[in-house]
């Protein structure tokens, strides 16, 4: 009996093997676990909905009530604000296509432009978390002041910087997206001509664009803030104000760490695998199918944790609220 169990065990792994040497150009996650589905159409609704009413309320405090002009963090945080709404606004797209276990329903033309967005958005916010940990670094160290006018025009063409990088990053998503049939289902994904290789290279430029260098230089700007805060702390006798500088700082690295990490993490295997460097086994599938789409989830809900950690979590916008 354990040899026969052994034996479908077997056929079973070659048979999705033989699947994935096939389909070795794009990525495919579609295995039709109702409960898996349920559960990221779940994620995919609470994040949405309270994205949206955390980044309307930062557009309001900063927008409405002009809290953009006293400071270039806040500028950022408006941009950060503006593309993590445009991000959850793609979540039901994703929701329904999740539903119908990743058959696109929306079309060739929908398929590009929301999975455009998506990427794109994905980039933006990760350079907007980069420059605001990079300007309060150097606002403490530089302790410049009198100086709104040129901080204002300094912010407004590092934000057309960031979001012409972001749009550049997009560029393959634009032109490689497609709805693809696949098994008899019609998928939205990136089909490179290429083949593998390049789906790969596409990868590595995601993870280290948009995770390790923004990652580091976050690491970098903030523990180099941590030790000015020290030094003016001793001088000062004000180890309150470390205190709460540390932990907030130590909140803002984590999170986006947690957020992105496992995602980027199982990224990279799958880059290993499409470059011939790990193999394809049962773990891989096991992963790519069943944990890869969660860690999707938890990278999503960075955009619904963003407004919370950057202006909510501040006294002043707490006092507004």
């Amino acid at each position: 009996m354990n040899k026969e169990n052994e034996s479908v065990s077997l056929n079973r792994s070659l048979m999705e093997m033989d699947l994935f040497s096939n389909l070795e150009d794009i990525d495919v996650t579609a295995d039709g676990s109702p409960i898996l589905r349920f559960l990221i159409c779940l994620v995919y609704s609470v994040v949405c909905a309270a994205g949206l009413v955390g980044n309307l309320l930062v557009l309001f405090f900063i927008r409405v009530k002009k809290e953009r002009r006293k400071s270039r963090v806040n500028f950022f945080v408006l941009n950060l604000a503006v593309t993590d709404l445009q991000f959850v606004l793609t979540l039901p797209f994703w929701a329904v296509d999740t539903a119908l276990d990743f058959s696109w329903p929306f079309g060739d033309a929908m398929c590009k432009i929301i999975l455009s967005v998506t990427v794109m958005n994905m980039y933006a916010s990760v350079f907007f978390l980069t420059a605001m940990s990079v300007t309060r670094y150097w606002s403490v160290a530089s302790s410049l002041k009198n100086r709104t006018v040129r901080k204002s025009c300094s912010a407004k063409w590092m934000c057309a910087i960031i979001w012409t990088l972001a749009t550049l990053a997009t560029t393959p998503t634009s032109i490689f997206s497609t709805v693809s049939n696949v098994t008899g289902e019609k998928l939205c994904l990136l089909r490179f001509p290429g083949g593998q290789y390049w789906l790969a290279v596409y990868h590595i430029q995601k993870i280290i664009v948009g995770f390790v260098l923004p990652m580091s230089i976050v690491s970098i700007s903030y523990m180099m803030l941590l030790r000015i805060i020290r030094n003016r702390s001793m001088k000062t006798s004000n180890p309150k104000r470390r205190s709460q500088v540390t932990k907030s700082i130590t909140i803002v690295v984590l999170s986006f760490f947690m957020c992105w990490m496992p995602n980027h993490a199982i990224t990279l295997w799958s880059v290993l695998v499409k470059l011939n460097a790990a193999n394809w086994d049962q773990a891989y599938y096991v992963v790519h199918t069943y944990v890869f789409p969660l860690t999707v989830c938890l990278a999503h809900t960075n955009s619904c944790l963003n407004p919370i950690i950057y202006c909510l979590m501040r006294k002043e916008f707490r006092n507004k609220l």
